[in-house]
């Protein structure tokens, strides 16, 4: 999600307290092997550890093992194979890489292409697996079920489990085996990503107060429109924008949430599904949403509603933020950076505020909370042998750790960071342990890491033990302020949003996908005709709540009902 605006970790964290275990491997039985020479996950969890030095020990071999790794080549790292981090993972696992690379911007293409053909490594690092291709491929034996490996040689993962526990469900298939681990990346202003921004110089200028409720966000609106805080002498302002195409950009999901829960907060999410006391049911077709409409089209037949905002672009957005003088009166987006540079060169950024979920005419006051797991990263195939099956688990639950995650994301200690000095505070304004080294603004290729490549865990804790500014309107404050702006939110996080991470039925997946296409399509396309006046609310309600018959809705329903009980 647009990691540029997203500071150095894109909605990352790691877990402080992830140090390496230390703990005796146990023997093992004897295994079946399974296609092309390599062997099941149940198969390599009882192979023999002679070759092996005990789990938590490193290196993780007592003799050089060779793995061939697949992964993206990022254009701003120069070269994996004499990276600083290649060359330190390999001296500390004794695990070789022998990488098969492919361009960032093909990896999906290749990866699928080489899976299906049978042309694949034995190690899966980054790979950005769907939930389909990890039961697809578990199912036909490509990718090993990692259950009994995970028990018995990766002891950090298995914490992890155990301590954040959504983790568990989120990689775990309908069939019980878990096929990929994921990056775990925990940050408040992912999981609270829909956010409106309203410009507080406006509100203080004209002598209003923060909006609370549906009905004074109307009242604010209005003052943006006639009341001139621009200060210019024209009726310029825009009062509300927003564009589908940033993150969390929707205008109509962050209105929506005070009368019904949406989750539709950006062109490349949502489900239009609630869950309420364990039954999955739809939204957009219920009282609450043409309410919701009602008011949505209300505020645009008044001109308070950017019309642009459902056709615009973030290019566009940067472009509205950038004219003199300021015409923006508040824009929902997960970033204000998508409008103005979070810097002293565009001090524009500081007039705003994030607005804390509005309560509606019937008392509801939410937030969608997008924490969970998509898609997953790291996997075996059946192309490992059982002890490349044991190397690789082993080498992925060290990536785990916090040694490894500070190292592959900032590279070498005294070049990207340093330990933090005692007075250095953290975003709460506690002791820091790590702080950051400035790199030139101008370097644009690097050598030192990997960035944010392959199974990794970034918790909030681990993202609140670096340096950061305590002035969250300082250059160089903007997480700390991101954090505090998305704290607003969590005490509004649904308890009826269809959870995020949930893994759909491999027999379902083609045909939920086929449904959600048509189902989201129908609802927005029509959202936008209510929303604008194209198509009157009163009139045509009944008309659209019966399109739904011939869209197979009750199939939806039942198959994300599936999902929910699998999980």
């Amino acid at each position: 999600m647009i990691c540029t605006l997203l500071l150095s970790a894109c909605g990352s964290n790691s877990n402080s307290s992830s140090n390496d275990s230390s703990a005796s491997a146990n023997k093992a039985a004897n295994a079946s092997g399974s296609a092309n020479g390599g062997a099941s996950g149940n198969a390599a969890a009882s192979a023999g550890d002679d070759g092996f030095n005990p789990v938590g020990d490193y290196p993780i071999v007592k003799k050089p093992i060779t793995l061939n790794m697949f992964a993206p080549q990022l254009p701003s790292i120069e070269n994996m194979e004499t990276n600083l981090f290649t060359k330190f993972v390999e001296d500390k696992t004794g695990v070789q890489i022998k990488w098969d690379l492919v361009p960032n911007d093909a990896l999906n293409d290749r990866k699928q292409l080489m899976l299906a053909g049978g042309d694949y490594p034995e190690v899966i690092l980054n790979g950005n697996l769907t939930k389909d291709e990890q039961m697809k491929y578990g199912k036909q034996g490509v990718l090993v079920p990692l259950n009994d490996l995970i028990d018995k040689y990766a002891p950090n993962f298995k914490k992890i489990m155990e301590e954040l526990p959504y983790v568990k469900g989120s990689v775990t298939a309908p069939d019980g085996n878990i096929y990929a681990l994921p990056q775990i990346n925990e940050c408040y202003h992912c999981n609270f990503a829909q956010k409106l921004w309203i410009n507080q110089a406006w509100l203080d200028k004209l002598g209003l107060k923060m909006p609370t409720t549906t009905d004074e966000l109307y009242t604010v609106l209005k003052a943006f429109k006639e009341k001139d805080p621009n200060g210019n002498g024209k009726a310029d302002e825009i009062p509300l924008t927003g564009s589908d195409e940033m993150w969390a950009g929707n205008i109509a999901a962050f209105i929506m949430d005070s009368f019904i829960i949406d989750d539709h907060a950006d062109k490349d999410s949502g489900t239009y599904l609630q869950v309420k006391d364990g039954k999955v049911d739809f939204v957009a077709n219920k009282d609450e949403w043409k309410q919701g409409l009602t008011f949505l089209n209300k505020l645009y037949k008044e001109g308070l509603i950017d019309p642009a905002a459902f056709t615009q672009n973030a290019d566009a957005i940067q472009q509205l933020g950038n004219k003199d003088p300021n015409i923006m009166g508040s824009i929902t987006t997960a970033l204000i950076s998508y409008a103005f540079g979070p810097d002293d060169q565009h001090p524009r950024h500081k007039d705003y505020v994030t607005v804390p979920p509005l309560k509606g005419p019937n008392g509801v006051q939410q937030t969608p909370n997008f924490a969970g797991i998509g898609n997953s990263q790291f996997a075996i195939t059946n192309k490992a042998t059982q002890e490349q099956q044991i190397a690789a688990i082993r080498f992925a639950d060290y990536l785990y750790t916090e040694e490894a995650i500070v190292l592959e994301e900032h590279g070498v200690e005294g070049k990207g960071w340093v330990k933090a000095k005692e007075g250095e505070l953290d975003m709460d304004g506690k002791q820091a342990k790590y702080t950051l080294i400035p790199t030139d603004p101008n370097q644009t290729v690097h050598n030192d890491g990997w960035e944010q490549i392959g199974p990794s865990l970034r918790t909030y804790q681990y993202r609140n033990s670096w340096t950061s500014k305590q002035d969250p309107l300082a250059e160089g404050g903007y997480e700390t302020r991101l954090k505090r702006e998305s704290e607003k939110y969590e005490p509004y996080a649904s308890k009826e949003m269809y959870p995020t991470g949930t893994f759909i039925p491999l027999e379902d997946t083609e045909v939920a996908a086929q449904l959600k296409t048509t189902i989201m399509s129908y609802v927005n396309s029509n959202m936008a005709q209510f929303i604008t006046g194209s198509k009157e609310i009163d009139k045509n309600w009944d008309s659209y709540v019966k399109g739904f018959d011939g869209l197979q809705l009750d199939k939806y329903i039942e198959i994300y009902q599936k999902g929910l009980a699998n999980g």
